[in-house]
């Protein structure tokens, strides 16, 4: 996490004071002044893999795509198959530059009226203007910056958030704990208004929820009073994204990076490779399926010493031969993990890379990812 942001002009989190009264260290991120941890990275993250955590992620950017044929639209800038995604459904796509870099990369909703977005904080910016720039005019994208976005996670948020008694907006729909990830609809709270979906980034089951960011106290206030629910910092949820191998854009992913790179295939759906209509097709279906120079890989690292982004991978001359993007220690496996990139040669598991940092060389093997397996609430095959 980029953390090297001045305290001045820092925007605050409609939670900001509930986190410092709650004892919150905060530091900056993406802008924003937010918390980092409470009580400790270490029992943050084990609570959250066994209990749930709270997690504020309103610095995300949550946008409103709305206008005839918007799917249709975002398909010239992401290679999701959007235009099939039904009501109430949820994909993971990517913002792509005209030659195929990723801009960002999001989750797209179809509420059934509109497209819901989410996009990262550091970027959300960036990314609407370069929407709004590739998009037809005839599409009104709105920023919902009255909303906060809370992230309930963990093996028992679904038994935690039924307590609150939420219900769904309309009759017949199913209640919030009845969604299978990635799914999403629109909810009521004390009449308050909630967007929730079955999703999150640490790799276990949970809830993202928008809500009103008048009301944004009350709702975390009610979910952390429950024996199931702590809050949770920045510092956890990096560890449990790791641990999920999850990529992290400015870290794992950049404008210089195309999709097959960030090993990132199943993000190309196959319908939109066959139509190869979208941002820097030609330049990303050249490297499709595992024709890039390098890849993203996971990596075990030997001994206690955590690697950490911007640490070099090197060949036995000790050339410069990939970069490490993410790294730390695993609270789950006890011991250090790392994301790299690396020569495509390489990139197969079980092969050895040598990690240099502070001049020191660390021996590392290539893991298959999820380091932890996910533990998401998927509908059953039938």
């Amino acid at each position: 996490m980029n953390m090297s942001e001045t305290n001045e002009h820092l925007k605050q989190l409609p939670l900001g004071d509930w986190h410092r009264n709650l004892g919150a260290r905060m530091v900056p991120f993406a802008g924003y002044e937010m918390p980092v941890q409470y009580e400790g990275v270490m029992a943050e993250h084990i609570w959250t893999r066994t209990e749930a955590g709270l997690f504020d992620v309103s610095h995300m950017g949550q946008l409103q795509l709305i206008g005839e044929g918007a799917a249709d639209a975002l398909e010239a800038i992401t290679p999701g198959n959007l235009s099939a995604l039904a009501a109430g459904k949820i994909r993971y796509t990517l913002l792509l530059a005209q030659d195929g870099g990723i801009l960002d990369d999001l989750m797209v909703t179809n509420t059934g009226h509109d497209i819901y977005l989410v996009v990262n904080g550091a970027t959300k910016h960036d990314d609407i203007a370069y929407m709004r720039e590739q998009l037809p005019e005839s599409l009104t994208l709105n920023h919902m910056e009255d909303a906060a976005l809370l992230a309930l996670q963990g093996p028992k948020a679904a038994t935690a958030l039924a307590k609150l008694n939420i219900q769904p907006l309309q009759d017949g729909w199913p209640v919030p704990t009845d969604l299978y990830f990635m799914e999403a609809g629109p909810f009521l709270w004390n009449d308050i208004p909630l967007g929730i979906s079955r999703s999150g980034y640490t790799g276990e089951d949970g809830f993202e929820i928008s809500v009103p960011a008048e009301h944004a106290v009350a709702l975390a206030a009610a979910l952390t009073e429950l024996d199931e629910v702590r809050p949770i910092g920045l510092g956890a949820r990096d560890s449990l994204r790791l641990e999920a191998g999850l990529p992290l854009y400015g870290h794992d992913m950049n404008p210089d990076i195309l999709p097959v790179e960030a090993n990132l295939n199943f993000a190309l759906s196959k319908a939109r490779r066959e139509e190869a209509n979208f941002a820097g097709a030609e330049q990303v279906l050249a490297q499709y399926p595992a024709k890039a120079a390098k890849k993203r890989i996971g990596l075990f690292v030997d001994g206690r010493q955590p690697i950490r982004e911007g640490a070099d991978v090197v060949d036995a001359e000790g050339n410069i031969i990939g970069n490490v993007t993410s790294g730390g220690f695993s609270p789950t496996l006890q011991r250090p993990i790392a994301m790299a990139y690396v020569p495509m040669a390489l990139a197969g598991t079980g092969s050895t890379i040598t990690v240099q940092q502070r001049k020191k060389q660390i021996m590392c093997t290539v893991a298959d990812m999820p380091f932890v397996p996910h533990n998401y609430h998927r509908k059953p095959k039938l």
